[in-house]
């Protein structure tokens, strides 16, 4: 089986994640001006230097904790990739697997490059006043990690037992 739609949306992601960062992070000068409003509340891009996960859990700022993290999502990269790899999986799931592999592939080249995951995409809505931001590759992660769910053959087979 071929892997071409996965190599070719893994690496789609990763440039769109890592041309976005460098547009907003250094056209847009975001790393001085720190906040730039583009439709408020709604989206605003507010800087962010990430050096925990998701929420900036396990945030403790530690070089090893830098390299534990980069260590982790090139196994998930890894594992995802001989996962889909071994199965007959349609299109769309090597689609999802690519999308999840580039989007985790930029953070992990923002941990090598800046020793932090840089993050712009403030959003807020109905009077919450979101404090969280995220960027490209955190929608790639989400994105395609919800699809591998709800596309795995094998989960719709557990849902009927």
């Amino acid at each position: 089986m071929t892997m071409r739609p996965l190599l070719a949306t893994g690496l789609c992601a990763f440039l769109i994640d890592q041309i976005s960062k460098y547009l907003v992070i250094h056209w847009l000068n975001l790393s001085q001006v720190r906040a730039i409003d583009i439709l408020p509340p709604l989206l605003n891009f507010r800087y962010g230097e990430n050096k925990g996960i998701n929420f900036g859990l396990f945030n403790d700022g530690s070089d090893l904790m830098r390299w534990v993290l980069i260590g982790f999502s090139l196994i998930v990269v890894i594992a995802v990739f001989i996962w889909i790899s071994r199965t007959q999986s349609s299109r769309l799931m090597q689609i999802s697997a690519g999308l999840l592999i580039g989007g985790a592939l930029g953070n992990v080249a923002d941990r090598i490059i800046y020793g932090y995951v840089v993050d712009f995409i403030n959003m807020s809505c109905c009077g919450i006043n979101n404090p969280f931001v995220f960027n490209i590759a955190d929608i790639f992660i989400f994105v395609g990690a919800l699809s591998l769910i709800l596309l795995d053959p094998k989960a719709g087979d557990k849902k009927g037992s």
